[in-house]
């Protein structure tokens, strides 16, 4: 297994205590054992070793919640809870139930002890069963808290970070309220999008009558690098993005510009980072249309190499003060300026995005784009004055819209015995 610090180890069984693994019961099922034969012969098993193994698996518990610097995954599944009960017990009752759960799915278990075959004909199997067979694949699963569950039905007011105030109306967007905000957010993050889309089903699933999905999104391909052992990838205009993203590698950038320190405001939130999502619409067909040479000026980077205009290779650093004539090389309005951290003062996120297409919008343009994901200490002190400088400036605002947008409290990881959100209950 690669760790965030790039080192390997021998892939070994994992933990034996989740229960009957989803290839083992796979192949009992398809070896032809009848539904009551099968229930029989789960019931009488005890702890079979998981068809994971170590290379599979991201820890669940540690200093911080996985899913923000481990290195990013192929695909997401991105989900926006609304809570639908006034009960403070119901909504601490649902948030160990996840944390149960979500530890079992990320080691490659099912939701619930024998949960896809059920108790028996007559009662709903309590995991849906789309994931049996399949490895943990590096599935991290990764919860926030939105600042409307702060409000007073849950006597949380005390708790808010002064840090979680909703963020503002930035010029141009066209917001959809439908896709932002939430009380509850969690990101599933693996490298096979029907382990991720099992897990927040089955999450979604058990929420009845306490949460409902208020939105989701579904994403790939990942358009940032999280760590040095990753490439650089691509987002669906063609060019490189997060070229000069925090890294894993790096724990003292983290430690200044993405983690919170427990001084910072509420001790709670010591060791966790704010999430900020924004689903930006990209108008693929426009951007097409344009030439090279335009697309280049508006982002500031080659296409072809992703150097900077005023270098030669992907990780030369921008020089924004190079002319060319009387211009800047890298223009004024160029992407990559309006978001560096020269321009902003020494600003900086950890990007965590990925692409997304659903479909068309009805008039034959792609409904795609990316969807944006950050991660950092402080979001009114460093997204808010990095997203009004890129909506006021930037030359890619012509062929883009933010169309959704979200920001989460994600507390710090989970010690044994720990559950999802304990610090705002006790």
């Amino acid at each position: 297994m690669t760790d965030s610090a790039g080192s390997t180890e021998a892939p070994t069984p994992i933990d034996k205590r989740w229960g009957m693994s989803r290839r083992r019961l796979f192949g009992a099922v398809g070896a032809g054992a009848d539904l009551a034969g099968t229930c029989a012969l789960v019931g009488r098993a005890t702890a079979p070793e998981s068809s994971s193994t170590q290379a599979d698996v991201v820890a669940f518990r540690g200093e911080h919640q996985a899913g923000i610097v481990t290195p990013a995954q192929d695909r997401m599944h991105f989900v926006a809870f609304d809570v639908t009960t006034d009960s403070r017990a119901d909504l601490e009752a649902l948030l160990r139930q996840w944390t149960e759960m979500a530890e079992r799915m990320t080691v490659g278990a099912e939701a619930t002890p024998n949960g896809a075959v059920g108790e028996g004909t007559y009662a709903p199997p309590s995991d849906t069963g789309e994931a049996l067979g399949l490895a943990a694949s590096q599935m991290t699963l990764t919860i926030g808290f939105g600042p409307s569950l702060f409000h007073d039905r849950f006597g949380l007011a005390s708790k808010k970070p002064v840090a979680l105030e909703e963020l503002p109306h930035f010029p141009a967007d066209n917001l959809d309220p439908a896709r932002s905000g939430g009380d509850i957010a969690i990101q599933a993050c693996a490298n096979d999008p029907q382990v991720a889309v099992h897990a927040i089903r089955n999450l979604a699933r058990v929420a009845f009558g306490t949460a409902s999905v208020r939105w989701s999104q579904l994403g790939f391909g990942r358009t940032s690098s999280t760590s040095t052992t990753q490439d650089t990838p691509r987002n669906l205009f063609g060019f490189t993005g997060g070229t000069n993203n925090i890294k894993a590698e790096e724990p003292g950038v983290l430690d200044d510009h993405a983690w919170v320190d427990p001084g910072d405001d509420q001790e709670w939130m010591g060791g966790g980072a704010y999430l900020v999502s924004r689903r930006i619409r990209m108008l693929i067909e426009q951007w097409d249309r344009i030439a090279l040479g335009e697309q280049e000026n508006v982002i500031g980077r080659f296409k072809g190499s992703g150097a900077p205009l005023s270098g030669n290779t992907e990780f030369d650093e921008l020089d924004l003060d190079s002319k060319k004539v009387h211009d800047p090389v890298i223009p004024v309005d160029a992407h990559v300026r309006l978001a560096s951290a020269q321009e902003l003062g020494g600003i900086q996120i950890l990007r965590r995005g990925y692409n997304f297409t659903d479909g068309s919008d009805g008039f034959g343009h792609l409904d795609a784009g990316l969807f944006f994901i950050a991660y950092c200490r402080n979001p009114q002190e460093q997204f808010v004055p990095m997203q009004l400088n890129l909506a006021r400036h930037d030359g890619l605002n012509e062929y883009i819209q933010h169309v959704g947008s979200a920001l989460f409290a994600c507390p710090p990881g989970l010690a044994e015995g720990e559950y999802w959100g304990q610090g705002l209950f006790s």
